[in-house]
């Protein structure tokens, strides 16, 4: 199965198509950033209900309506910010999480659909919750993760969301890094680390103690998904003895792999999903270039094929159902649009459009977001994206390159408001995924071990002489621009290839690997060996992190540089930006400082998004005319 990709011939099309584009309308910024009116939906487990976030006091909040008609209500009234996740716990009880202004110690609240009796479940200080199981079965009860005893490991607990009892279902030995539950919720396997190797354990119920099954190097992994219907055995993303990742039926209790599910020859494959009320395997989802999927079960194959004959041109994807699996909510999207949210009814094949997500955005004034790929100056094939502003030759464009977060993570093909915003002032936006991006497999992951700064950075570097070797960029206008792991390639690129860019943004990036290894959140610590294996140890590699480290050769940056950043960022601590602007400011150098104290990794609050990307286009506007 070959994916094929548009090849730089390809590309001349799409330069002469944007050629006879008409000028498009200047869209205004709050526009690509403001809440949506609705998103979110979901369904009820008895198909009842209907639920959806909308903004309230500009605070994504819960509200329900009767799917077959009436008035909606707000079930939830949270001012400060918005709720990170929600969902039905049972037919007449809703569960959502939310943290302190981006601390990301997540709290879990219940609350009934009439909005009365709100609890906090876990009413913990420093402390956050991991789902671990719904127990969709049993309507009052579910099992969290909590790291009240140990800040670094999570027990379990089963808890009632009404009241918020809880008992220890499994204590955590010190070393747990994950549960997995059966289907009749029992945890039945975990996963340890010693930091670098990863241990799979297996017990066949409850009262029996856990043993060992399958140790294995962090390069490699068995990852349960699920287990089989009869409990038995599990579905697993595996990479043993393979370079890409691949859909397994795996023996736990002997540790063999008894058959390949799914596998394909260019990327990775991790995602599997099955009926609940059937007992079946439904889809595999994976991405090349684009989200592609494989049918299992010709049930959910035909459901699928009767909404895309509906609604062509877009990417489906079905984000809930009710228990009986005959109702379905269903989610558009594409490259220019957020999409919109329809009730699918298998009985009749109805499809019931709810809303559009963001109806003042018109798909015609935006830009496709086209695959490319280039080969790096050592021989890898890297992929990445290209967005070209509409109504412009495609000649010399001023560019922003975008890398990605992370760095163990991709760009994907959707939309993105970010690359909007910028395309529709006229920028072409260049996103790679240079090596260590996941979803191409363990060695080009592993190419990115101890290569912050160095070949990682590269990639990027290599994918702006790209651009301009195909004309596209000017080469005196070329900004880069990042958040998180993104934010250092943006530091990394204006001190390493002070030439390359014309200016940098950099939002909640690391500027210093060595205070960074410092200030990790408690609960990453069991990583930290592996992290120092794939980014350096501050002892042993102690000259490689010294010039990987942005902050020691601020004396390289010759152009503009603005700096975001959140107060109460657990991830990249604010003293990561303090480092780098102080560090400037000594050679007198005056930097452009963003800091709002209710925001953590990444601004979420409407006002402060609108603040923070008005500060963006200000800056660009400015700097690359």
């Amino acid at each position: 199965m070959k994916t094929v990709l548009p090849t730089a011939l390809t590309f001349s099309l799409i330069l002469q198509t944007t050629l006879l584009m008409a000028s498009v309308p200047k869209i205004p910024l709050r526009d690509f950033f403001k809440n949506p009116e609705k998103t979110g939906y979901q369904i009820s487990p008895d198909g009842k209900w209907i639920s959806y976030l909308a903004p309230y006091e500009r605070r994504m909040n819960v509200f329900v309506m009767p799917r077959l008609g009436g008035e909606s209500k707000r079930v939830t009234g949270e001012t400060s910010r918005d709720l990170a996740g929600y969902s039905w716990k049972s037919n007449d009880r809703i569960i959502y999480l939310k943290d302190n202004g981006g601390d990301e110690n997540f709290h879990l609240y219940s609350v009934d659909l009439s909005g009365e009796n709100l609890k906090d479940l876990t009413p913990f200080d420093s402390v956050t919750v991991q789902m671990v199981d719904v127990l969709e079965e049993h309507p009052d009860e579910m099992l969290i993760g909590l790291n009240k005893r140990n800040k670094e490991i999570f027990d379990v607990y089963r808890i009632n969301v009404k009241t918020g009892a809880m008992d220890l279902a499994a204590e955590n030995p010190g070393n747990i890094t994950g549960w997995v539950t059966d289907h009749d919720g029992k945890i039945r396997a975990a996963s340890t680390t010693d930091g670098v190797n990863t241990t799979l354990l297996y017990r066949e119920n409850e009262k029996d103690k856990f043993k060992e099954i399958i140790t294995t190097n962090f390069k490699e992994s068995v990852s349960p998904l699920f287990f089989t219907f009869d409990n038995k055995y599990v579905y697993a993303a595996s990479n043993l003895n393979r370079d890409k990742q691949a859909i397994v039926k795996f023996d736990i209790a002997n540790g063999k792999e008894l058959e390949t599910i799914f596998e394909h020859p260019e990327v990775d494959v991790t995602d599997l999903n099955f009926s609940k009320k059937r007992k079946v395997l439904t889809t595999i989802n994976y991405t090349t270039w684009k989200r592609e999927r494989k049918f299992l079960d010709k049930q959910i194959e035909d459901i699928f094929k009767s909404i895309e004959s509906k609604l062509p041109n877009y990417e489906i994807t079905l984000t809930s159902e009710n228990k009986n699996e005959d109702i379905f909510i269903v989610r558009t999207f594409s490259d220019r649009s957020l999409g919109a949210f329809y009730v699918y009814e298998v009985s009749g094949d109805k499809l019931t459009k709810l809303t559009d997500v963001s109806p003042w955005l018109k798909e015609s004034d935006l830009s496709e977001m086209k695959p490319i790929t280039f080969t790096s100056r050592d021989g890898f094939t890297l992929h990445g994206y290209l967005t070209l502003p509409k109504g412009k030759d495609p000649k010399n464009l001023p560019v922003i390159v975008n890398p990605h977060g992370g760095p163990w993570y991709r760009d994907q093909w959707t939309y993105n408001p970010e690359v909007q915003l910028f395309a529709n002032r006229g920028y072409a936006v260049l996103q790679v995924n240079f090596r260590g991006s996941t979803g191409y497999g363990r060695k080009f992951w592993e190419a990115s071990f101890k290569q912050w700064g160095k070949t990682m950075q590269n990639d990027i570097s290599d994918g702006v002489k790209w651009i301009i070797g195909e004309g596209i960029a000017d080469p005196k206008k070329v900004a880069i621009y990042g958040g998180s792991y993104g934010g250092y390639c943006t530091l990394a690129g204006m001190t390493f290839t002070p030439d390359l860019y014309a200016c940098g943004i950099d939002y909640v990036g690391v500027s210093n690997l060595f205070t960074f290894m410092k200030t990790i959140p408690p609960y990453w610590k069991p990583f930290l060996e592996m992290m120092y294996e794939m980014v350096g140890d501050p002892v042993k590699d102690k000259d490689l992190l010294t010039s990987a480290s942005p902050v020691f050769h601020v004396d390289q940056i010759k152009s503009p540089l603005l700096v975001i950043q959140g107060a109460k960022d657990p991830r990249v601590n604010i003293d990561e930006s303090n480092q780098i602007v102080e560090a400037l400011k000594k050679r007198g150098i005056d930097v452009p400082y963003l800091v709002k104290e209710n925001e953590g990794h990444g601004f979420h609050n409407e006002e402060n998004r609108f603040e923070a990307y008005e500060a963006m286009e200000t800056f660009l506007a400015k700097h690359l005319n």
